[in-house]
């Protein structure tokens, strides 16, 4: 880690960065999970990035929003790293690609199929976006701790949330069981395991996203709500 240079993007110094991160897209729930940690502090908000410091259970760590899309949210995954991050977790909302996994349900992924638009451009799609064991382990480990029922699998990140005429990928890849579709979640494997860095990443299920129709798109129910809370704090848990 370097602890004279700065993060342009996230617009602070790199040595404010701690080794553990939970990573979400909104900058308000960066906020709600910030509360759930010890003397929690904000330290950045620039663009989509906001950026908070606190603590639990002695353990030091930032959370930081990233926005909507991979190539945004690949610019914090790279300065978070580059500040000193050693661990990131993402909490995040997904679609459902099987029917069997319901609205508040929650997913660990295990790893990602790479349609996120990003990652292509930083190493061939060959390589593949796959999570930490340990930090799969350590979620899988906080959830059961907690009675929380868990989907681990792979899932798809696409880089596209309205369909024009190509339509998106969702039908195919759910046939061949992937659990949930997301937007960011193979730009974070990427980066993480190209600078030698852990990934995870926990979802809570906010539709089906099987035949999706955008239009009908409705993430903000109370049974979302309480899984972003679970998970928020699952992801915590397995951090300290």
């Amino acid at each position: 880690m370097s602890t004279d240079s700065f993060l342009p993007l996230l617009k602070l110094p790199a040595e404010e960065i701690k080794e553990k991160v939970i990573v979400c897209g909104d900058p308000e729930r960066a906020e709600k999970i910030a509360k759930k940690l010890d003397g929690f502090e904000e330290i950045s908000y620039n663009r989509e990035y906001r950026v908070f410091n606190g603590s639990k259970a002695g353990v030091e760590l930032t959370v930081a929003s990233h926005g909507v899309g991979g190539p945004g949210a690949a610019v914090c995954f790279e300065e978070l790293i580059r500040g000193g991050a050693r661990k990131i977790i993402r909490v995040g909302t997904a679609g459902s690609l099987n029917p069997d996994i319901k609205d508040g349900d929650i997913v660990i992924a295990s790893a990602a199929i790479r349609k996120d638009g990003v990652s292509e451009q930083l190493i061939p799609l060959s390589y593949p976006a796959v999570a930490s064991t340990g930090l799969i382990n350590a979620l899988e480990s906080s959830a059961k701790k907690m009675g929380q029922k868990t989907y681990t699998g792979i899932i798809l990140t696409i880089a596209a949330f309205y369909a024009e005429l190509l339509g998106l990928p969702n039908n195919q890849f759910s046939k061949a069981n992937a659990l949930a579709v997301e937007m960011e979640v193979s730009a974070l494997f990427v980066i993480a395991s190209l600078n030698g860095v852990e990934a995870g990443a926990i979802v809570a299920i906010d539709g089906l996203a099987v035949d999706f129709d955008a239009d009908a798109y409705n993430p903000h129910r109370n049974l979302v709500d309480d899984a972003i809370e679970r998970e928020s704090e699952i992801a915590i848990d397995s951090l300290i």
